[in-house]
């Protein structure tokens, strides 16, 4: 694929421009939507190959993630949390339960509500796939120092910040 915009990408009316750059201009290598799905795509097909030894799909994986740093979420908060649509998570959740690795507890001020939390056992499977989800993390920051790293998790911050559809 070959690369030759060099012009400005992010073009507001602010900021004095009336048009906007053609795809075929910016190419799919300076489209940020484009390289964050097909990092985040490689991420997920790596992670679930690393998974299938021990018996935990991505879903299971992100759930158990939220969970892990969280004393508990009600099942709407975890499939935001974890990226995952409502429907399944609550499959998720079914399969989690099974295993003993997480449970649901309706909120004794509103019944309808269900605060999820990890087990015991649920927080030491997390614990037996945190050193292989850091080491496909480090893979993909290799090369990547700590300042360039931090400056990306905050413009990452400001970009979800722009587009989030809920308060969490």
């Amino acid at each position: 694929m070959a690369e030759r915009f060099s012009g400005t990408v992010l073009r507001r009316k602010q900021d004095g421009y009336e048009t906007r750059p053609a795809m075929g201009e910016i190419g799919l290598n300076h489209f940020a939507p484009y390289l964050m799905n097909r990092i985040m795509t490689r991420w997920n097909a790596n992670m679930a190959e690393e998974l299938k030894q021990h018996d935990i799909t991505t879903a299971k994986m992100r759930a158990l993630a939220v969970l892990a740093v969280s004393t508990s979420v009600t099942i709407n908060e975890l499939s935001i949390f974890a990226v995952t649509e409502q429907s399944t998570m609550s499959r998720t959740l079914d399969s989690l339960e099974e295993q003993g690795y997480i449970r649901r507890q309706p909120r004794p001020e509103d019944m309808r509500v269900r605060d999820v939390s990890i087990t015991e056992e649920g927080r030491a499977v997390f614990e037996k796939i945190w050193p292989t989800m850091y080491d496909l993390f480090l893979q993909m920051f290799d090369g990547v120092d700590e300042s360039e790293y931090r400056v990306f998790i905050s413009t990452l911050h400001k970009v979800l910040h722009n587009i989030r559809k809920h308060e969490i």
